[in-house]
């Protein structure tokens, strides 16, 4: 329900287009361009920093997290997120961690609203149209702002109320995972409607902790209980597929050497193995004490990268001697790639899985949202081959009428890049040719408009 168009695909591409999905789609990227999708970083200041427009620009960099200190106001947010956008050559990862409660970002303190915490939702009031109407009033801040993934819900069960980093600040549903399953889905379900990406966290359950991974290493061995699980076995069996966070939680009855976020045990055997999921993988902070503390910078890459993850996530975009934080990761992943410490496949797999996400939720533009309910009828058809392409694609298409026919191309801020055709054709197959040469790699939107008929196709270029 998230898409706008039903794109019919000619019946004579059909086992070409079998093959283009079933491929390693994307493979004509470079090494560096696939690392850069994986990393996502945080800032200081309320304005794009040089460092960080450099790396949007020169190193591919995935996505941006957002925190309180980045935020003044609703008008400073939305300047900011489309210069963020602007800035990056594809569709670019915006977050922010919106739980409701102690832990949001968008506040009444920079001119947004007051939010109740999960616990209070969940526990106190009992209610489920709360959770939804606030969830849903929360999605249309984000939305309105330009972001575009919440870290949330929280679906850790709620084991020890004082545990320092969840049960302290309220931030789960329940101490009953079933409860926790529901309330989260509803959560789901309303930022779906708005187009926001979700995160479900910490896997596999951060609710017993009784340390706080923020700050040292967190063992969960002898509190954890297999219970903890069954909120992400329910969302994950309802074809949950957008993010999952993995936490910085050690229990040596899954991993006898490795935390959650750096066990290839637990995000490979246990989360995509035996629990089924396919989406992204997304760690919490890297630079937290239960990571920073224990490896060296390299070493935790080297294991996340390993483990199954597909993100790693950085509060800021500089180190402790002001380098680039996306260089140094695109480097050292490039190195052991080459070392044979990392497979390559892996990354293969992590950047598929990224654009993927990205293609799903990032590329609807305003454009096509002005004409939702436009039909289509039988016998229209939009499609292109090849997709991924450089430089050039091949754009098909049929009308089942004589009509004026108009096609043009948008990039994903909406802006026209080229008119294909505007004129009147009799009812047929047809093909034109978009050459991307001169543009920038990036996912770009082809729309067909006919008299009540409007069709839209995705494509990407990747040079």
């Amino acid at each position: 329900m998230r898409k706008y168009f039903t794109v019919i695909i000619h019946t004579n591409l059909i086992l070409l287009f079998l093959i283009i999905i079933n491929s390693p789609i994307y493979s004509q990227a470079s090494l560096q361009y696939k690392i850069g999708q994986m990393i996502m970083v945080g800032f200081t200041g309320t304005t794009v920093p040089d460092s960080l427009a450099y790396d949007l620009q020169n190193r591919n960099l995935g996505g941006v997290i957002l925190f309180g200190r980045n935020i003044n106001n609703p008008v400073q947010l939305k300047s900011l997120t489309s210069q963020l956008k602007q800035l990056s050559k594809i569709p670019l990862f915006i977050a922010t961690d919106q739980e409701g409660g102690e832990v949001a970002r968008l506040t009444k303190s920079n001119g947004f609203d007051y939010t109740y915490s999960e616990y209070q939702l969940g526990t106190i009031f009992a209610s489920i149209d709360s959770t939804i109407a606030q969830a849903s009033e929360m999605a249309q801040w984000l939305s309105s702002s330009g972001i575009s993934i919440d870290f949330a819900p929280v679906v850790d069960v709620d084991v020890n109320p004082n545990s320092p980093a969840i049960g302290h600040y309220q931030r789960s549903f329940s101490p009953n995972p079933m409860t926790v399953s529901d309330y989260s889905a509803a959560f789901i379900n309303e930022m779906h409607k708005h187009n926001i990406i979700t995160t479900l966290k910490h896997f596999p359950g951060h609710g017993s902790a009784t340390t706080d991974s923020h700050l040292d290493f967190t063992d969960i061995t002898n509190t954890w209980a297999d219970s903890e699980l069954i909120p992400y076995k329910q969302l994950i069996a309802d074809n949950y597929s957008d993010l999952i966070m993995a936490g910085h939680l050690f229990n040596e009855h899954l991993d006898s050497l490795y935390p959650a976020s750096l066990s290839n045990n637990v995000i490979t055997g246990l989360l995509r193995n035996k629990l089924g999921y396919k989406g992204v993988v997304i760690t919490d902070d890297m630079l937290m004490g239960a990571i920073s503390t224990q490896y060296t910078f390299s070493k935790a890459i080297e294991l996340a990268v390993n483990a199954g993850d597909d993100i790693l996530l950085f509060a800021t975009n500089l180190g402790s001697n002001n380098e680039s934080i996306v260089d140094s990761v695109i480097n050292i992943v490039s190195q052991k790639v080459a070392s044979g410490a990392i497979s390559e496949s892996l990354i293969d797999s992590a950047y598929n899985r990224i654009m993927n996400l990205k293609q799903k939720y990032l590329t609807t533009t305003s454009i096509g949202k002005e004409f939702a309910s436009a039909n289509v009828p039988e016998n229209y058809s939009l499609s292109n081959y090849p997709n991924p392409f450089n430089p050039a694609t091949n754009i098909l298409f049929s009308i089942n009428h004589s009509s004026q026919v108009t096609i043009k191309v948008y990039n994903i801020m909406g802006q026209l890049i080229e008119s294909l055709l505007n004129g009147e054709l009799k009812k047929g197959n047809y093909r034109l040719q978009f050459d991307g040469s001169r543009l920038a790699s990036g996912v770009y939107i082809v729309i067909l408009q006919a008299p009540s008929v409007l069709l839209t196709k995705k494509i990407m270029l990747l040079k």
